[in-house]
């Protein structure tokens, strides 16, 4: 009798879903499924070994079934829904990072621009493996973002791995600062960059208030804009779809599609663009995340921008904060975006049209260094010296027991061994950093080392001489 009217009361609570088309397995429909659950739910009642409450079993259980969907749905109980919605400035100060869960491990998405975490070099992709010594593997992503947050001025202990490197513990501290979406510069006074780090609700205006500043500072000399959107996690849906708008004159912007997909929901551009048609070159990486993909996607499939760099991150995914009527919440993945041509972007990712991996420079030592004459068959110079590696020393000839080279000479028991010649200055080498995807540091974007925006500026003339061309037929 238990069982069933336990049954009973969860279909109530799964009304709404029971009312949905279910798609039945044999003789397996939606009241036999929750007849299993009572009878799992009394064994564990009754056999566990240790006594729990019929209101903490139910919770776990909406937990699992919440976590089994995918990393972003969670359940909340009535006192975290509560705190989330009183969340008082002592409880909500951040240290920028932007984090998931990817296989029960806690990835970082991106970290915000101007935070304690971006100046401290933490990259997208590192894994946190504890949080002030707590480990990360058992948490939900609500647990994970509330260890996160805190008081302004107080620090958090992150253990981190980048790619195959050893563990490393990173410590920063928690500010209440808002971060910066949208910074600019002219660059060789013929070139608009615009950093655009994430969307909240003044995003829109400053990009277009970007736009129109670097228009003005260059005149007649602009010939486009590199928009970088490099470690960019994100932000609020509608001041993306905002943003993208602003620089897409006709078309769509994504494709929201939910459960029916017959309910799936263009959402199109509005007639104007504040770049005025100039040539775009938008950025973008590994930390390319979520809203910053609706963005370079919509470019794309508009043949808007020309996008470079290395693939995104491929999140896409749409939640919805569900009250359960004083019982708490549940936070849910109720829709996806597409492109506006509908490709996928969840767990994909958007290729690039142009891939271009950040390089990091290196010292690399002269005796390193490899000419035409060390590789094999190389011809022979005639007039070459014997030894052209050989110091010139004045006095070899005078004393015969001097050593001919001080490098070449092998050391002898009790000897001080030859000190090696330092490197030369000008000799560096450029090498991909490790991992298997290759991404820049917050605080290397836009700097004189950043070799994508240089690439990207080369694009960019490419395009200016190439349009010029065509505009003088």
């Amino acid at each position: 009798m238990r069982k069933t009217a336990l049954a009973v009361a969860f279909a109530v609570f799964l009304a709404p879903a029971a009312a949905l088309p279910q798609t039945k397995s044999g003789r397996s429909g939606i009241y036999e499924q929750l007849n299993l659950f009572g009878e799992a739910f009394e064994r564990i009642r009754h056999d566990a070994v240790e006594p729990t409450a019929d209101a903490k079993l139910v919770q776990t259980a909406i937990t699992g079934m919440l976590a089994g969907l995918d990393p972003h749905s969670a359940y909340l109980t009535e006192s975290e829904y509560k705190a989330l919605q009183n969340r008082t400035p002592d409880e909500s100060a951040s240290t920028g990072l932007v984090v998931t869960l990817d296989n029960s491990q806690v990835k970082i998405v991106a970290p915000r621009d101007g935070s304690p975490a971006a100046s401290a070099d933490v990259k997208p992709g590192d894994i946190i493996f504890t949080i002030d010594k707590d480990p990360t593997y058992d948490l939900t992503l609500p647990e994970i973002e509330q260890k996160l947050r805190g008081p302004a001025g107080s620090e958090v202990a992150l253990m981190i791995r980048r790619g195959s490197e050893k563990p490393l513990e990173v410590k920063l501290k928690r500010t209440g600062d808002t971060f910066p979406t949208v910074t600019s510069r002219l660059e060789s006074g013929d070139i608009g960059y615009i950093r655009l780090a994430g969307f909240d609700n003044a995003t829109p205006d400053q990009l277009a208030a970007a736009v129109k500043d670097l228009r003005q500072q260059a005149g007649n000399k602009l010939i486009g804009f590199v928009l970088d959107l490099r470690n960019n996690p994100g932000g609020n849906f509608d001041n993306a779809v905002k943003a993208a708008d602003a620089l897409i004159d006709k078309g769509d912007i994504a494709v929201v599609k939910s459960r029916k997909a017959e309910a799936a929901k263009r959402i199109p551009a509005t007639p104007g663009d504040v770049a005025n048609a100039m040539p775009i070159v938008a950025l973008v990486n590994g930390g390319t995340a979520r809203e910053a993909e609706l963005v370079a996607g919509a470019l794309q499939d508009s043949k808007r921008a020309v996008l470079l760099g290395t693939k995104t991150f491929g999140e896409s995914g749409i939640e919805t904060l569900i009250p359960l009527n004083g019982n708490g919440a549940i936070r849910l993945t109720t829709a996806r975006f597409l492109t506006p041509s509908g490709r996928a972007i969840h767990g994909k990712g958007l290729e690039p049209d142009l891939s271009v991996s950040p390089l990091k420079l290196e010292k690399m030592a002269q005796s390193d260094r490899r000419r035409e004459a060390d590789l094999r068959g190389a011809l022979k110079n005639p007039d070459a010296p014997k030894n052209p590696d050989a110091p010139k020393n004045p006095d070899a000839s005078k004393n015969p027991d001097a050593p001919k080279t001080s490098e070449a000479q092998p050391a002898t028991p009790g000897s001080t061994p030859a000190t090696p010649k330092a490197p030369d200055k000008d000799a560096v080498t450029a090498t991909p950093p490790k991992g298997a995807q290759p991404t820049v540091a917050s605080e290397d974007i836009g700097t004189p080392s950043d070799e994508q925006l240089s690439e990207a500026m080369d694009v960019l003339r490419g395009l200016a001489m190439v349009n010029g061309r065509t505009a003088s037929r």
